[in-house]
């Protein structure tokens, strides 16, 4: 039978993983549990699970080239995300080690964060909330109506397609950019970059994360966007030139900010930003449900019921290079 590392702390397993996974992942492997509070990562991780064959990985934790080097059993490092940007994936093939990820489960989850996001930018609550919290008598002010505006989403992946469909919905006028996908509903314009964000009321972030999207929002992409917009971030944090939206938001030319993701450690929002009265922020819960959770931890279980038969499992980022499959009769071609 496999034997399998778990690699979440307590904290992590209550809200990424949960009893109904490990159960399921129970009947394909036998489990070893982080044994303590704390995320392992290098050669802390490779002892932790020594004499296992796969990891199942948080997010949280780092798929480092120590952890590699160090773990001679190792076959296989399964995220349970879709982010392995923390996982050295050239070190682990050098290793022969597999490399998979989760699909993503949480589409409609931060859909619905994103369409909070949203009606708090434009009408204020949270602000209103905390006045009277403090014992306040807060004055209204005039909103920004959703059904009247226009939602510029730059990035057009899964998340972002079913939140245009949310806000055509709402009756608002919706414009993408993406250099990689065009929508197909005729009720959705594709832009250039600069032109939706010169375009949109509310502009939301959801473009992939990788070298040529760092500090995609800069002070120039600031700039180009509407005085008095609001902008949203629920992709990565990198993606934004945090000093140029504070700029942006000290000068009053955007009218306030929401993010579920920033630069601080696990994608959290930077203080600095978080702790505005124009900045609504989420310690990124954009997937904390117990449905997008589940989704992604039964990712995992399947992946290990593969490997448990002797089959390569979905979402291998680098099967050609994990020559140890062979070592659990695994074929990978």
């Amino acid at each position: 039978m496999l034997k399998v590392f778990l690699a979440h702390t307590p904290e992590m397993f209550a809200g990424y993983y949960g009893e109904r996974a490990l159960a399921a992942l129970r009947q394909h492997a036998e489990v070893v549990r982080n044994p303590g509070d704390s995320v392992l990562s290098g050669a802390a991780l490779a002892e932790a699970a020594r004499g296992c064959q796969a990891i199942v990985a948080d997010r949280a934790t780092p798929g480092a080239p120590e952890t590699f080097a160090a773990a001679p059993d190792l076959v296989a490092f399964l995220r349970v995300a879709v982010d392995i940007s923390t996982i050295d994936v050239p070190a682990a093939s050098a290793a022969g080690v597999l490399v998979t990820r989760a699909t993503p489960g949480f589409v409609d989850s931060v859909t619905e964060l994103a369409l909070g996001f949203m009606v708090d930018l434009a009408r204020g609550v949270a602000g209103h909330v905390q006045a009277y919290r403090r014992g306040e008598e807060p004055m209204g002010r005039m909103g920004l109506q959703l059904s009247a505006a226009t939602l510029a989403i730059i990035g057009y992946g899964r998340i972002a397609r079913r939140l245009a469909e949310v806000a055509l919905a709402l009756g608002m006028r919706v414009v993408v950019s993406d250099p990689y996908a065009t929508p197909e509903d005729p009720r959705i314009a594709a832009m250039p970059f600069a032109e939706a964000l010169a375009a949109g009321d509310i502009v939301v972030c959801l473009a992939i994360s990788d070298a040529s999207t760092r500090d995609l929002f800069d002070a120039a992409a600031f700039a180009r966007m509407k005085r008095g917009a609001r902008f949203i971030n629920l992709s990565r944090g990198e993606l934004v030139d945090e000093r140029a939206l504070e700029a942006a938001l000290d000068s009053g030319h955007l009218a306030g900010a929401a993010m579920d993701v920033g630069r601080a450690p696990d994608q959290r929002p930077s203080a600095f930003l978080a702790r505005r009265p124009d900045v609504i922020a989420a310690p990124h819960i954009g997937g904390m449900t117990p449905e997008a959770m589940e989704h992604q931890a039964m990712d995992t279980v399947r992946q290990v019921a593969a490997l448990a038969r002797g089959e390569l499992p979905d979402n291998a980022v680098n099967a050609a290079a994990a020559h140890r499959l062979a070592r659990i009769g695994v074929r990978t071609a």
